[in-house]
């Protein structure tokens, strides 16, 4: 059973609960107000006649009853103590010699009853004579409930009909608005069969509503399409990097080893090469199973109070020896800085931004490094008077594999592209954040933001 008729026919069914309670309701009320307005004719009868009622010294009842003015569907018996029928009006047939209500003729107290007999269904009021505080005969007043029962089964087959086409109308409303309201719901199991038979990621559910919960739930059904989509690609574009960046080093490798193989002898120079390009493969898988284990969360961070302003100045000295006459390297203003970190891992961002500033600074360029206190964040600049970096590709730098330059082939000492990836997920595990301001010809500036320690506030 689909699920728009599972739910036209709960809608369908508490419709017609509703309706059945309410045509319940009105029938109660409906037969509760004719046998009021019939208790009260009762009533008004019984006082004319009780009016005109005589007894005598034996006790009998002396009433005429023909010149009691009371309307005509009613009927009158007076019954004696002795069980006989003391005087009537209008008999019916049946009751010549038998009381409208037999239990009545034992009341001490005026009621009324319901009396079905035969054909006749009577609504009686029985209502003990008194006199001297004695009780000497009984009333009963009669009226026949035909039109009553006429009337309220009519208006039951009225209700039931009204009932049913309630329910109908109901159904089928409910039945046409499911139908439009859950055709956005057909959408997203149609696209999601063609991207299934397709593979087709880019594919995305067309929908055009209110902001409802329908909306919410294609907006996040594209939503995931996208992030599906976005990882896909990332995969693809990430096996075809890493194949391309292992065939390289690999060809290198292989083209030495033939080479060697042919000369039959060892030679240092495809040694040295060999040794070279094992070492790239090296660093690529070093840096991919780091990756890996971030985003799997099995590396962890030791985070203890690091001195920023020391491992700076570390930094500066090593990269300074690494720069050696080609460049220099500038340590400008630097302020005392505790923050709570992995020494070693921030060690790591700070090595690999000035290395790639003194790798892409030509020679006799400068690169400058400072720290600097601003309220309760550490900002850390390493700049550079390098060419600079296209506008085009800034928002792709942190991107695994991403290089600024146009060509595929790469140096020997040209990075994989994983540096900066790496760089960018560690300062975000540290609370902070990298912002990068590059013009081409004019040089890189990198600016870490990290939070201060809050006990050094």
């Amino acid at each position: 059973m689909s699920l728009r008729l599972r739910l036209t026919l709960l809608y369908a069914s508490l419709t017609g609960g509703v309706l059945l309670v309410f045509a319940s309701a009105v029938i109660v009320v409906f037969n509760a107000l004719l046998i009021t307005q019939i208790d009260n004719a009762l009533e008004t009868a019984a006082k004319t006649i009780i009016g005109g009622v005589k007894v005598d010294s034996l006790g009998r009842v002396n009433a005429d009853l023909s010149s009691v003015e009371i309307d005509s569907e009613i009927y009158v018996q007076i019954w004696g103590l002795n069980g006989e029928l003391q005087t009537g009006l209008r008999t019916l047939e049946g009751f010549a010699d038998q009381s409208f209500d037999s239990a009545g003729l034992r009341r001490n107290q005026p009621g009324y009853a319901e009396i079905r007999s035969g054909n006749y269904h009577l609504r009686v009021v029985s209502i003990p004579l008194m006199e001297n505080s004695h009780r000497v005969a009984i009333l009963q007043v009669a009226v026949s409930l035909q039109g009553v029962d006429e009337a309220r089964t009519g208006l039951t087959t009225v209700l039931f009909i009204l009932l049913l086409v309630g329910v109908l109308f109901s159904g089928n409303a409910a039945w046409l608005t499911l139908g439009q309201n859950l055709k956005p719901i057909k959408t997203i199991t149609a696209t999601a069969e063609q991207i299934n038979r397709a593979d087709d990621l880019s594919r995305r559910i067309p929908y055009v509503g209110p902001a409802d919960e329908i909306g919410s739930l294609v907006d996040s059904f594209n939503q995931t399409l996208e992030r599906l989509e976005a990882l896909f690609t990332s995969q693809q574009r990430l096996l075809a990097d890493v194949s391309h960046e292992l065939r390289t080093p690999l060809t290198v490798i292989k083209g030495n080893v033939d080479l060697m193989r042919r000369m039959k002898r060892l030679d240092d120079e495809s040694l040295t090469s060999i040794d070279q390009e094992a070492g790239r493969l090296t660093r690529l898988v070093g840096g991919l199973l780091l990756l890996a284990q971030a985003e799997s969360g099995r590396l962890t961070l030791v985070e203890k109070p690091v001195e920023l302003d020391l491992l700076v100045t570390e930094v500066f000295q090593e990269m300074s020896i690494l720069a050696g006459g080609k460049l220099h390297v500038h340590l400008n203003e630097i302020d005392q800085v505790l923050v709570t970190g992995d020494r070693d891992r921030l060690k790591q961002v700070l090595i690999n931004l000035v290395a790639n500033a003194i790798q892409y600074t030509p020679p006799g360029g400068e690169v400058f490094l400072s720290l600097e206190k601003i309220g309760e964040q550490a900002r850390i600049i390493c700049r550079d008077t390098g060419p600079g970096i296209p506008a085009e590709d800034l928002p792709h730098i942190f991107d695994r594999f991403y290089r600024a330059e146009k060509s595929r082939t790469r140096g020997k000492a040209t990075g994989f592209g994983l540096g900066l990836s790496i760089a960018n997920w560690i300062v975000e595990r540290h609370s902070g954040r990298i912002e990068v301001n590059s013009k081409e010809g004019q040089g890189t500036s990198f600016a870490i933001w990290l939070p201060v320690l809050k006990q050094a506030v």
